[in-house]
């Protein structure tokens, strides 16, 4: 199959997914009930809608964020939540409801964003010159920096109602997110899905390395900071309207790898297609577990990629043995 029949089928993954996530949960709402005057018609319009909506956005932006990070760091296992981008920006938006910055327009995002990038300029920084190996434990010391943070503002604050919402956001969801949610979230997750989109060439040529990149005429700065404005807007503003959603930027890549081959830029757009499928339909999933609630979407994915993190850990270490 070429690749344009496989992005082709892709496409019409992604469009299934998002029919799904329009459809699916514990009362179905089929397509002739989604213009009616009734409570199915407002459930689609107020709820289901935005919500497929969001997880579409927020699968893309994850998948080629994954994609991006594993092109430009050379290391397979690089992703948001394994190197702590995720965590850093959940612990900026945490700072931002512990202190009412959120009550401010964009504080809520622009809180998160900051701490996204933050953490890939310190994880750049710490881990220089130590090699894949460097990147990930780097990455993991950030995540866990920014878990103990996390859990501190947890400990600290004023009131129980405080506690309960960044619990409940921290946890990765996307029940009860409305239409302004996504207008809000969209510019930023979009802006920074073109830049990570622009880094393909300059991603192709630093499978050469860095000095067959610069004699290619790649600007590594101006790569470099491209990546943190468009991991940190994208990821950012993905993490502060859903909370914490793990390992699709881990999963999806590999998964894309295996039918389009290693070459960087051809796996980007791909990579978002393949993230939106998997979190439309984990989403679509965690609502149809038995019980009157659901699972947390954020729960479900790290349910789901822990297990494949650690068989993608011991499938390198074999490698490199």
């Amino acid at each position: 199959m070429t690749r344009r029949s496989m992005t082709s089928v892709l496409l019409l993954l992604t469009v299934a997914a998002f029919l799904l996530s329009l459809m699916a949960g514990k009362v179905w709402i089929w397509p002739t009930s989604w213009a009616a005057d009734n409570a199915d018609g407002w459930i689609f319009l107020e709820l289901r809608l935005p919500r497929a909506a969001l997880g579409l956005c927020i699968g893309a932006v994850l998948g080629v964020s994954g994609a991006v990070m594993q092109g430009y760091l050379r290391n397979p296992l690089a992703d948001p939540t394994v190197l702590g981008v995720s965590a850093s920006a959940a612990l900026g938006g945490v700072l931002a409801i512990f202190t009412g910055v959120n009550l401010l327009p964009f504080g809520l995002f622009g809180s998160a964003m900051i701490g996204a990038s933050a953490s890939i300029l310190l994880l750049l920084a710490i881990s220089r010159g130590g090699g894949p190996i460097g990147f990930i434990l780097g990455g993991m010391v950030l995540s866990t920096l920014a878990g103990a943070l996390t859990a501190f503002v947890i400990s600290i604050a004023p009131n129980p109602f405080a506690v309960s919402e960044i619990i409940n956001w921290l946890m990765g969801a996307l029940t009860d997110r409305l239409m302004s949610d996504l207008w809000t979230a969209l510019p930023f997750m979009a802006l920074g899905t073109l830049l990570l989109l622009s880094t393909g060439r300059a991603l192709d040529a630093l499978t050469l390395g860095e000095n067959g990149a610069r004699s290619l005429g790649i600007d590594l700065l101006r790569l470099q900071w491209i990546i943190v404005l468009g991991v940190g807007l994208a990821v950012g503003a993905s993490v502060a309207v859903s909370g914490v959603v793990g390992f699709v930027g881990l999963i999806v890549p590999h998964l894309i790898r295996g039918l389009y081959g290693e070459q960087p830029s051809q796996i980007l757009l791909p990579s978002a297609l393949g993230g939106a499928i998997l979190t439309l339909t984990a989403d679509s999933l965690v609502r149809l577990v038995p019980g009157p609630g659901e699972v947390r979407l954020g729960i479900a994915m790290a349910v789901l990629g822990a297990p494949f993190f650690l068989a993608l850990l011991l499938r390198y270490r074999k490698r490199a043995a």
